[in-house]
């Protein structure tokens, strides 16, 4: 039985668009835990729109669940969600009952690169949204196609910081979106 989560050091995030469009969630507050803004997950699925019916996805360095979570209200049909942090998990956990959306997702905690090197079948759309400044950017992307986690038409979303950002890997992933807001650089990526 998962305890619940101590509401006292939460933020909140609100779902933008979709099913459950408006609603308020809660997320734990601590440093390096930043949902993605309101406006860029805007232009994000903006972007993903004739590409979520149906899509299975995994948010990796999932956090407040931002990404999964509204990738599930506009018609995603499952998210896999990943964490080292099991008290932000928990939260994600919280929400995904409070939607009744539990039979659409997972919620896993451990080593996000752990978890690409267990994949067993690939994801049509991954959100890759490290805390920033650790350096798990481009390994995760770089192993995302080492593993079985990708498909010929799968999306890849990179989140990292304008200033000294990580890179993608070229040689590996083509460049189809590239935008800035603020100090945030965030990039469509597809398969090479």
């Amino acid at each position: 039985m998962r305890r619940r989560p101590n509401q006292a050091n939460a933020s909140q995030l609100r779902v933008i668009g979709g099913e459950w469009r408006g609603r308020k969630l809660s997320f734990l507050s601590r440093q390096g835990l930043r949902p993605t803004a309101d406006r860029v997950r805007e232009t994000l699925f903006n972007w993903l729109s004739p590409h979520l019916a149906g899509a299975k996805c995994l948010d990796l360095f999932a956090g407040s669940g931002a990404l999964g979570i509204e990738a599930l209200s506009r018609g995603a049909a499952r998210c896999d969600f990943v964490d080292c942090d099991h008290e932000a998990l928990d939260f994600v956990a919280q929400h995904l009952a409070a939607l009744n959306a539990q039979d659409r997702a997972t919620v896993s905690q451990g080593s996000a690169l752990e978890h690409l090197s267990l994949a067993s079948e690939p994801w049509d759309i991954i959100f890759v949204d490290p805390p920033f400044d650790c350096g798990l950017g481009a390994p995760a992307l770089a192993q995302l196609t080492q593993q079985n986690c990708l498909h010929r038409e799968s999306l890849v979303y990179f989140e990292t910081r304008r200033s000294g950002a990580e890179r993608a890997p070229e040689a590996l992933f083509e460049l189809l979106r590239d935008k800035t807001a603020g100090d945030v650089r965030y990039q469509l990526l597809k398969p090479i």
